[in-house]
């Protein structure tokens, strides 16, 4: 008993040992912990507080105005509309939450558009999807309580979808309409880049929005007040399809053209020309974005920015279209294209300078069936081709003279109907029996279809033809032959104009026998009207094929926003000379001036009393439209002829074969009388301009 009694005194003992050696090592460690804290403090404090209050500055950029544009007389045609507008920049590691709650906080000064598409809507703001985006971010917390365990351990797009999947009907139908513009808001501030100024909104921000943002800028990071700029068209779209279009920020540089554009400097959402003439010049539209010093704190927040450079609007395009003219043939169009019969649509004029390859008006007018009113269809006439008839003739002769099958001494053909073996007959509109020997000029007057056919077959080494005889010529390489002539008037081949997406045209399908024959007098491969005009011009001003331009001068901007002075003169571009005499030269262009003024003249009828002297050529090409026959009728022209100061053309597609309405002459000569303000044109204004039909059938083509 006394031995357990020892055990338990001895084991007593220990335990105030035991206590004191604990206490003195959570008083070590308390110790220890005190020096670090200490030392935190006193040594390292200024370190951290350093660390806290950090900023990181970069550089962000901005946009500037774009450069406008004018017709030659100054008139404007593209302008910017100043707009008040929202702006937000978002900073650098920005998390989606926290911007949802700047969204949040902005809708509540702001009207936002918020309408939500529904099916297959065009016309709309945000998406059923873009709401979901939106509560998630809300509610994330919330809605990860309705994942499964296995759910929870999904990751990256696959755990982004499953969350998605849990949002409900019922919970979209909760968000209130400050909520929705709220949603709005996200979806834009989300799709920005970090350090890029996006517009939030720019139409119809009223003065009390901008107001009540300025004063709550402090609770709002990243969001701003400024002003931007709208495109606006003050000649009422006329020349629209020409002008081209620009971007929205949504959209911003396009997809296919991404890696070009950011390695000039341009941001993703950059505002960028996206056709036309708003795409060619991009460059000089654009001009210099603003830069600005940011600062953001350790949280990405921007705290300030400093601008260091105010940006330069874009420079501004002055066209050598002369609007008060184009105004003028765009009526003359109209009021055509109302004659209209059968499966006619469309009418295509273009005039030009024929020395300097400036465009002077580009007018082309469509009937659209669905809502039965006539549309702009100016570009068509760069991007859609025909089958142009007898106006080509000009090349074919000169063709011939290249190539050697036509000399000075040997240029007389007869025409007579022809008709060769597995290929259609051939005749003249003027000699549908007889036989008529003509030479290259006449031939031009009376537009000769069996000139211009056993000239072909000439070119192809065929000199002797003989009636239901063979077609001996290698057809393709005469139509190669052909076609390389033809290319240096500008057929078949880009006429440099600065425009993108311009058409060469369709060579002709299924070549046969009577193919090259065809293509001599315009019944083979289509062109496009303003090929046309190059090849008229090409012929008017002695040979030299200049590029065609709608642009004439660039101009900086002034002190008060317009044009200030010119910074780049265009001069003309010439492409190629055409390797012909000019004697040889000189008779198409006589023959041009004889289809005119000849006695057999096919367009003479039309310009009886001209205050001018003009030369020109007829064309009427035989196709087939929506499964039925029909004909283009076309014409080209200069004047004055002895020192030409405008090239025109005129292209009537798709006329009834018995077509007795020669609207092609009838525009033709209009639009030469509004260019030298003479007939009944003279001291008149565009807004009088009236044009009637006329039926003959005098005329052959």
């Amino acid at each position: 008993m006394k031995s357990n009694q020892k055990k338990q005194s001895k084991s007593k003992s220990h335990i105030p040992l035991r206590l004191n050696i604990l206490f003195a090592g959570v008083f070590a460690c308390f110790a220890m912990l005190i020096l670090r804290l200490g030392y935190l403090q006193i040594v390292s404090g200024e370190e951290f507080e350093a660390e806290v209050a950090r900023t990181e500055t970069t550089l962000a950029t901005g946009n500037v105005p774009r450069g406008e544009i004018y017709d030659v007389n100054h008139r404007k045609l593209v302008g910017n509309t100043a707009v008040q507008t929202i702006t937000y920049t978002r900073g650098q590691g920005v998390a989606s939450e926290d911007m949802a709650k700047i969204a949040v906080d902005l809708a509540s000064f702001i009207d936002m558009p918020h309408k939500v598409r529904v099916g297959d809507e065009k016309e709309f703001d945000i998406t059923p999807r873009d709401l979901q985006d939106f509560w998630l971010v809300l509610n994330e917390e919330k809605l990860n309580e309705r994942l499964t365990d296995k759910e929870k351990e999904q990751s990256g797009p696959k755990f982004y979808q499953t969350q998605i999947s849990k949002v409900t009907d019922e919970d979209i139908a909760g968000l209130s309409n400050v909520e929705k513009e709220a949603a709005a808001i996200f979806k834009k501030m989300n799709g920005a880049y970090a350090l890029t100024t996006i517009n939030i909104k720019n139409d119809g921000v009223t003065d009390k929005e901008i107001a009540l943002v300025s004063e709550n800028l402090h609770m709002l990071p990243g969001v701003d007040t400024g002003t931007d700029w709208i495109r606006n068209y003050p000649q009422e779209g006329m020349l629209k399809s020409i002008l081209g279009e620009v971007t929205t920020e949504e959209k911003g540089v396009p997809e296919s053209q991404l890696s070009t554009y950011l390695a000039k400097g341009y941001a993703r959402n950059d505002r960028v020309g996206n056709s036309q003439l708003e795409k060619e010049y991009e460059p000089v539209l654009s001009g210099s974005k603003s830069k600005s010093e940011t600062q953001t704190n350790n949280s990405g927040d921007i705290i300030e920015t400093i601008e260091q450079y105010a940006g330069e609007k874009g420079d501004n395009l002055v066209l050598s279209i002369d609007m008060d003219y184009q105004e003028i043939l765009e009526k003359i169009a109209i009021e055509a294209l109302g004659n209209r019969q059968g499966q006619n649509n469309s009418i295509y004029i273009t005039a030009a300078d024929p020395q300097t390859g400036e465009v002077l008006a580009l007018a082309g007018k469509e009937y659209n069936p669905k809502t039965g009113k006539i549309q702009d269809a100016a570009l068509h006439n760069i991007n859609q081709s025909f089958e142009m008839g007898s106006a080509v003739k000009g090349a074919t002769i000169l063709a011939g003279y290249m190539d050697g099958a036509l000399t000075y001494e040997d240029n007389v053909i007869v025409d007579a109907p022809l008709k060769l073996k597995s290929t259609p007959s051939i005749s003249s509109v003027f000699n549908r029996s007889g036989s008529v020997a003509v030479n290259d000029i006449k031939a031009l007057e009376v537009s000769s279809n069996v000139y211009m056919a056993k000239l072909v077959l000439r070119m192809g080494g065929q000199d002797n033809v003989t009636q239901n005889g063979s077609v001996s010529i290698n057809i393709d390489q005469t139509l190669d032959k052909l076609r390389g002539y033809f290319h240096q008037f500008g057929l078949g081949v880009e006429t440099g104009i600065d425009l993108p997406g311009e058409a060469t045209g369709y060579v002709g399908p299924n070549p046969n026998g009577g193919s090259p024959m065809f293509y001599g007098f315009g019944q083979y491969d289509t062109y496009t009207p303003i090929q046309l005009l190059q090849y008229v011009s090409t012929i008017a001003n002695g040979g030299n094929r200049i590029a065609l331009r709608l642009v004439d001068e660039i101009w900086s901007t002034g002190e008060d926003g317009n044009l200030g002075a010119i910074s780049t003169q265009l001069e003309p571009k010439v492409l190629n000379t055409i390797n012909v005499e000019e004697k040889a030269l000189e008779r198409v262009q006589q023959g041009f001036y004889q289809v005119i003024h000849g006695a057999n003249g096919s367009a003479r009828s039309r310009f009886v009393g001209a205050e001018y002297e003009a030369a020109g050529k007829t064309g009427t090409a035989e196709t087939r439209y929506n499964g039925e026959d029909v004909i283009n009728k076309t014409f080209v022209a200069y004047a004055p002829y002895d020192d030409p100061e405008i090239a025109i053309t005129v292209v009537v597609p798709y006329l009834p074969l018995n077509n007795t309405n020669y609207e092609n002459t009838i525009v033709a000569r209009k639009a030469l009388d509004a260019y030298f303000k003479v007939g009944e044109f003279k001291n008149t204004a565009p807004e009088d301009v009236e044009i009637e039909s006329e039926s003959s059938s005098a005329d052959s083509e």
